[in-house]
């Protein structure tokens, strides 16, 4: 049975403690109360008066085994960057633990989660290896996910070479975690989090992408496997990225992790995690579903695996402010990804793939994908049904808008939990253990031109979270991602939605199109995979929630 996760924070960026997932009594007091978070006041970050010195990406890469490789390839493709899509969880994981190994100046990572399970400790020992052979080591950290019971990456901390900030931190955390979510109630600047995904090594290599730090991104967990997409960024669009990591992490929300722990991260705590990571490499080094991390040369590793397959293009990196709350109010100038985004959308005169797993587009979303429509141009989306969703909140914002998406002539996808057929490279999508849910967030234009981030379609990415993600000027990479829609959008692993032809008062009932057992059937009440997700996405559908989703 699917149950709900609370990987990614449910409703608005509120991760609910374990106890509380299921509970759908819980889940619409929240929805409730954040209601009335728009009204409330703005107050400054707890720790923001903490002595912090403003530090910068490593000036030269080209000085390192890692930069001086890159560079060399660089000088034979002018103007260009080197990409690699990393489609698979396994491939996500072992391209930053390359990184890790290779790097020999600087590692940055900036992450909405990082989670201390078996791959987050596999990473934070590659990182703490680094930190060892004295990279200088910076970690950003969202405070979604209360560092206060996370406090064993906190430790890193404790490394004189490793520096953890945590961005638009809560007051409260640890035993008081449940007050968390009453902090809402009186401080809309908590409903504003960073959503990038990061991870930078000697500021000239780069994975960005939709993927988190943890289980259900990189291998099966016992309960979800998320499918997601990152891309590998090799030359000069690293630095970019760098320089947008530097606008973060030298911000006034970005405040040391010291200043907001009652225990300060020590040597015997450091001690204590390394004894866990070693353990933890023990228990799973050997574990057929992670991948074999060989690391006699991971500049190597990372140049030529996957038969050599880096792609050189044009890119652009498209991000927001780390003020984006300021610059949505006017109260400054700055970045808003969306900007961008959306020109490269109105571009496209034949096709647009969209690949998001919570898809509520609001009112300026529906203007996007209608002026597509008015020129022609063929609208394709991949989302979640809502039996494969780990946030049902969000589907329940999606069904407000799902029949206007229908009537406008937009192709949707629903995927299921358990898909049957392959992917693009004919691997099986179907989880060895719990269900399948979509977490990846890639755009196609015309298949010339490929982004992928952190973004979803959503009111939340496009107005409240801040964002990255590369806009990447590429028919092969386009076409590699076009590929793989093309693949998991066949009816063996979706739900396809459709309009019935119209009733004598001209509605038009919604049913679902599938694939089982190699035979088409025909769906006319919405898979939800039990009574209880279908009862609650339905009562919270009734709450005025799509601005906050």
């Amino acid at each position: 049975m699917a149950r709900t996760s609370a990987r990614e924070a449910l409703i608005v960026g509120v991760r609910v403690p374990p106890h509380a997932r299921g509970s759908l009594c819980s889940r619409s007091v929240v929805a409730l109360a954040l209601v009335l978070v728009a009204g409330c006041a703005t107050f400054s970050p707890p720790g923001a008066d903490y002595p912090k010195q403003a530090s910068r990406a490593f000036d030269h890469p080209e000085q390192t085994p890692l930069g001086g490789e890159i560079d060399k390839a660089a000088r034979t493709h002018p103007g260009l960057s080197a990409f690699r899509l990393l489609p698979t969880g396994a491939e996500g994981l072992k391209a930053r633990a390359e990184l890790a190994e290779a790097a020999q100046r600087t590692l940055d990572l900036q992450y909405f989660i990082i989670q201390n399970d078996v791959t987050g400790k596999l990473l934070m020992d590659a990182v703490l290896r680094a930190a060892d052979r004295g990279v200088r080591v910076r970690m950003l950290i969202d405070d979604t996910d209360d560092i206060g019971k996370n406090k064993q990456i906190v430790a890193l901390a404790a490394h004189p070479k490793v520096e953890i900030r945590i961005f638009n931190p809560f007051y409260t955390r640890g035993p008081f975690n449940l007050l968390r979510w009453s902090e809402y109630l009186v401080d809309r600047r908590l409903n504003y989090r960073m959503h990038n995904k990061v991870f930078v090594a000697d500021n000239a290599a780069a994975v960005l992408g939709g993927r988190n730090i943890g289980d259900e991104y990189f291998t099966p967990n016992p309960h979800i496997e998320f499918a997601d997409f990152d891309v590998l960024a090799l030359g000069p669009i690293a630095e970019r990225i760098s320089k947008t990591f530097d606008s973060y992490w030298n911000s006034d929300l970005a405040i040391p992790a010291q200043a907001l722990l009652d225990t300060k991260p020590d040597e015997a705590a450091l001690q204590a995690y390394r004894a866990d990571v070693e353990q933890n490499l023990r228990e799973h080094g050997s574990d057929p579903h992670l991948p074999k991390l060989a690391f006699a040369d991971p500049v190597q590793a990372l140049l030529l695996d996957g038969d050599g397959a880096l792609i050189w293009a044009k890119a652009d990196v498209l991000y927001d402010n780390p003020d984006k709350i300021k610059v949505e109010a006017g109260e400054k100038r700055g970045r808003l990804l969306r900007n961008r985004l959306i020109e490269a959308i109105d571009a496209a005169d034949k096709e647009v793939l969209i690949v998001s797993p919570y898809l509520v587009p609001g009112d300026e979303g529906m203007r996007i994908v209608e002026g597509l429509r008015k020129k022609g141009v063929m609208v394709r989306i991949i989302t979640n049904s809502l039996a494969s969703t780990d946030i049902p909140a969000v589907h329940a914002g999606y069904v407000h808008y799902r029949t206007r998406l229908l009537e406008d002539g937009v192709e949707l996808y629903e995927v299921r939990p358990s898909p049957e057929a392959t992917d693009d490279r004919g691997h099986t999508l179907k989880p060895s253990q719990g269900q399948f849910a979509l977490h990846a967030k890639v755009f196609v234009f015309d298949r010339k031109q490929l982004f992928v981030g952190s973004m979803n379609f959503d009111y939340r990415s496009l107005k409240l979270n801040t964002e990255i993600g590369v806009l990447i000027d590429s028919a092969e990479l386009a076409q590699q991602a076009a590929k793989r829609f093309d693949a998991i959008a066949q009816p063996a692993n979706c739900y396809v939605p459709h309009l019935g032809a119209p009733d004598a008062w001209g509605h038009r009932e919604l049913a679902w199109r599938t694939e089982d057992n190699g035979k088409m059937v025909d769906l006319t009440t919405e898979p939800a995979g039990n009574l209880t997700r279908s009862v609650q996405a339905n009562l919270l559908s009734l709450l005025p929630l799509d601005d906050l989703l």
